[in-house]
């Protein structure tokens, strides 16, 4: 439960990062690219992956396609705030929590119980709730937002299936990972440079440092949760998202002065009560 906590902290800290960054007119694939940099920088002096135990047989459809959808969605997650407003897009990347629990039934077979069934039920209800506010964005770019919803849920699937992998340390494929993600950016880096005449500027490379530290706290927790919960993913997947959401109205409440409604107020004390019973579920 340690790491499902410190996940949820390095998770809700990176979106204050980014809400921060929005007062300087960042350039989102600059700061991607560099929060990878430092993830992997991070990775390698923290667990000396030895890359030379990757052989060909490892999960590399996998990681492909984690490493090359991590950039992208982030990229669109970036666009749905821009298009659509930061309300509307944590509704989809919180509400990605569907596809997961989903697969835990219907792919990794996991049985549920009278206690989890309680608490998901109610972790939805909250979610619903925490997310009914008032948006002036009327803009109908839903494609953002849907790709967001897509690809949070199925990144979070794709992980579950690195951490089950024990033929080789899970460092070592987050290594990996992070370095196809790396690569992606740096292309749709060198794309703008030449294309579009943009320039290496400071503010991003300080933001995605940031980003990077805190990135890797939470993807590096997160597979610890999972290696800790492995008969049970559905408590990862809804602990994680659910704390997020009660820590990041707090954050939104007591340090950006957003306003919260009765029904929000609500929505944070059931998805505590879900959390509660998420916790019973897996004692019992």
């Amino acid at each position: 439960m340690l790491f499902l906590i410190l996940s949820i902290l390095c998770s809700v800290t990176v979106g204050v990062i980014f809400k921060l960054t929005r007062k300087y007119n960042p350039d989102p694939v600059q700061i991607i690219t560099f929060n990878y940099v430092m993830a992997l920088i991070l990775c390698y002096f923290t667990f000396s992956p030895d890359i030379a135990e990757v052989h060909a047989d490892a999960p590399w459809n996998i990681y492909i396609a984690v490493g090359i959808l991590l950039p992208i969605v982030f990229l669109f997650l970036f666009s749905s705030i821009k298009h659509m407003g930061i309300v509307k897009t944590d509704a989809a990347q919180r509400l990605s929590l569907f596809i997961p629990i989903i697969a835990a039934w219907l792919i990794f077979k996991e049985d549920f119980n009278s206690y989890k069934v309680i608490g998901l039920i109610i972790g939805f209800i909250a979610l619903l709730f925490i997310l009914k506010k008032q948006t002036e964005n009327d803009q109908n770019k839903w494609i953002y937002p849907a790709v967001v919803f897509l690809g949070f849920g199925i990144i979070d699937i794709l992980f579950k299936q690195i951490a089950l992998y024990v033929l080789l340390p899970y460092t070592t494929s987050l290594f990996v990972v992070f370095g196809i993600s790396l690569g992606i950016s740096v292309l749709i880096v060198l794309y703008n440079l030449m294309s579009k005449k943009e320039k290496l500027q400071p503010k991003n490379m300080l933001f995605g440092a940031l980003v990077g530290i805190f990135n890797f706290g939470n993807i590096l927790f997160y597979l610890k949760a999972h290696k800790a919960f492995s008969e049970n993913p559905s408590t990862v997947f809804a602990g994680m998202n659910i704390g997020v959401i009660v820590l990041g109205s707090l954050v939104g409440l007591l340090f950006f002065k957003e306003k919260l409604s009765k029904i929000n107020f609500i929505g944070v004390f059931l998805a505590l009560i879900a959390i509660v019973f998420i916790v019973f579920s897996q004692l019992n």
